[in-house]
Order: C-alpha cells, then structure tokens, then sequence
C-alpha cells in the first residue's frame, strides 16, 4: 500500500514538473513569437481588384432595370435591331466578337471586376476553345449567337442563312445549356432575310454597336463621338498585334468611369 501511494505521489511531481515546464517558455522563443507576430499584423492588405487591374477607382454597381426598355423594330421585322438601348440608366454594354482570344487571364479579370460582358461566337472560330467561355460563362459572361461560319449573310438564301444562325443555336445548346436570345451578324451586316431567319431560330433581337473599342482608343459608326448612357460598344479583335484583350478592356473602362458610367449586362435590357 506504501509503495503503491509513493508511486502516485512520484506520478504527480512529475505531471507538475512537466507542466511547469510547460507555462514556462523560453525568453528567446518567446521573443522570437511576437516578432513573427508582429511581421503578420503589418503585412499590407491584399490590393484591391480596381487596382490589380489598372482602374483609378472601383467600377460603380450597375442598376437593376425596373423592366426592359422597348427598342425599336427594324421596319418590317417582329425583331428589334439595336446599337445602343433606349435607358436612362448610366451604363453602356461591353460586347466580343468571334471567339479567337482566349487569354485565360481575362476570365480572371471579368471575375474579380465582376464585368457583366457578352460574347459572340462563331462555331469555326472558337474551334476546340469552347472550355475557355464555358469558364467565362461560369464567373458571369454571356454567351450569344454570331453564326456558324462568320459569312456575309446579306444576300444569302433564306435557307442558307437560317442554317447559320440556327446552327449556331443548336451549337451553343449542346454546347452551355443554353439557348441565347441576341445575335450578331457577322461584320454587323443584314437584310431582310437575315430578320427573318433569326426571329424563326427563337432570337429576341439583333445587336449591332455604336462604339468600337480599338487599339487606338474608341471609334463612333454614328453621331457624337463620345459615350452615352445604352451605349453597346464591341470590343474589337486584334488576336496577333497591338494590345491584349485585357489591355483594351482596361483602356475602356478608364474611359468608361471618366465619363460617370459604368457598365451594364446586357442581356438584362434586351
């Protein structure tokens, strides 16, 4: 009995030892602690996405229409043809065409920007990229309808344009999920057999642009050569020379935010 309570009271002295040991840690690690400490504490903040992406100031939220404006119809035609919308609101709209850049760094950028843009693509040229704008559909792009060849389409046989834009269609189904409701003949040409075509494959509307946004800044196909409030600008290609997409978009947006705008999503207006 004797030995079995010097034993326990030798297993107590020494759980003691152990956990004054413990609560008792060394001068030098202990400074060694708040050093590391203090080194986290005045890291500097992560930069703001504004700022990783070349802006001034952070791009202001776009309003939320109360309901879609009523453009107007092409003379003739059940469907309406834009190039900018009827909105009071101080957005314009950032379009793409084609489907030949695929930097993945601009995914990046419309996510962290949240930019609400839309792409236009043409099956022949996205060729084995469409994992590319299903990455940018899924951060917020949308995607719509710009043929299935890219032809001139004015002149054309009925049947030979509704294959295009139909195919298209179809295409962009298997491909997303998703059947769009805007498109955009190839080099913004139409007839009225282009009307005709699109409105029998289920488009809602054909949108042209008023700005272009090229390599030496914006360029106008009609009146005041600046932007207004439903402006639709397309963001011209330019796969081999001059700036990236992501420089012509930044170059954009700085333009875009000097003159008290901000940018919209399109598909919410049409």
């Amino acid at each position: 009995m004797r030995r079995r309570r010097a034993s326990s009271a030798a297993v107590l002295a020494a759980a003691a030892l152990l956990a004054g040991c413990a609560q008792s840690v060394d001068p030098i690690e202990r400074l060694g602690k708040k050093a590391a400490q203090g080194v986290r504490s005045h890291r500097p903040a992560a930069s703001q996405p504004y700022r990783t992406w070349g802006l001034p100031a952070p791009l202001a939220p776009a309003p939320a229409p109360a309901a879609r404006p009523a453009p107007p119809r092409a003379a003739g035609s059940s469907l309406p043809v834009v190039d900018r919308v009827p909105t009071r609101d101080k957005v314009v709209f950032l379009t793409y065409d084609d489907g030949a850049e695929r930097d993945p760094r601009f995914v990046d950028m419309v996510r962290e920007l949240r930019l609400p843009v839309s792409m236009f693509l043409t099956d022949s040229v996205v060729g084995p990229g469409y994992g590319h704008f299903a990455r940018l559909l899924s951060v917020g792009a949308g995607i719509q309808n710009h043929t299935l060849d890219h032809p001139a389409l004015p002149g054309l046989p009925y049947a030979g344009q509704r294959a295009e834009i139909c195919g298209q269609q179809d295409k962009l189904k298997s491909r997303f999920g998703i059947r769009p409701r805007l498109f955009r003949p190839p080099y913004g040409r139409y007839d009225t057999t282009t009307l005709r075509a699109a409105a029998d494959c289920g488009i809602a509307a054909v949108v042209l642009w008023r700005a272009t946004a090229t390599a030496d800044g914006l360029t106008y196909a009609r009146g005041e050569h600046r932007l207004h409030p439903g402006d639709i600008v397309e963001v011209g290609s330019d796969e081999s020379t001059g700036p990236t997409i992501r420089e012509r978009t930044t170059r954009l947006l700085r333009r875009v935010e000097s003159e008290g705008l901000t940018v919209g999503r399109l598909e919410n207006y049409l």
